[in-house]
């Protein structure tokens, strides 16, 4: 089973408005192990950058104006995600602004079938408690040391650390029980164990005491 955990950073928080992607960053996970394989782009959102959204993820205009546009790298992006479920926390915004830049170069949008909402799994698990991927972060004993602000690969990386333990732990697939045996396979026979037979025989001095013991009893059966 292969699964991408994706994030994006954008120019604001409606595509609809005009805004951009200017940062997708992706983990691929296979049967929930990660294979090592990841994917980041920086992109030119041929526009401005508002003060908003350079407070949250520090990617100015300037530093974005010499990186391609994702009509350039939407190839790329599409051969990582493949046709893989993608894990995204709040899925529909990081989906919506990728719907969003497929239809500017009329390419068929992702269905969102193909989702896999992690900010609707913590909430189903956890109702009524913090599920940002902060606090989500802070409850599983995440590292998030290292996220001054936010990035997309650093988003998706330890999205993919709280997937996994939303899902049933970071370590799937460590059972303690044995190896089945193929089905019909006789079991294999154990090893005959022998002892050494124990001699059960009184001694002569077991016998003595014996002998003086019922010898103080009235009419004893031993003498019968």
């Amino acid at each position: 089973m292969r699964e991408v955990v994706l994030d994006t950073e954008t120019t604001g928080l409606e595509p609809a408005a005009g805004h951009r992607i200017v940062e997708i960053g992706a983990v691929e996970l296979v049967n929930h192990i990660p294979s090592g394989r990841r994917f980041q782009r920086y992109l030119d959102p041929e526009r401005d950058m508002p003060e908003d959204a350079e407070r949250v993820h520090g990617l100015t205009r300037a530093f974005l104006a010499g990186h391609k546009r994702f009509a350039d790298e939407v190839d790329a992006v599409l051969a990582f995600i493949g046709d893989a479920k993608l894990v995204m926390h709040n899925a529909s915004f990081d989906l919506g602004f990728l719907n969003a830049e497929l239809e500017r170069i009329a390419r068929p949008p992702i269905p969102a079938s193909r989702t896999v909402d992690t900010l609707a799994l913590a909430r189903r698990k956890y109702p009524g408690a913090p599920a940002s991927l902060d606090a989500l972060c802070k409850r599983f004993g995440v590292d998030r040391s290292a996220r001054e602000k936010h990035g997309a690969l650093l988003d998706a990386e330890l999205l993919t650390e709280v997937y996994l333990e939303l899902t049933g732990g970071r370590q799937p697939g460590l059972g303690l029980q044995q190896a089945a045996a193929p089905q019909g396979a006789a079991p294999a026979p154990r090893a005959a164990r022998t002892r050494t037979p124990r001699p059960h025989a009184p001694s002569e001095a077991e016998a003595a005491a014996h002998a003086a013991f019922v010898a103080t009893l009235d009419d004893p059966i031993w003498n019968d």
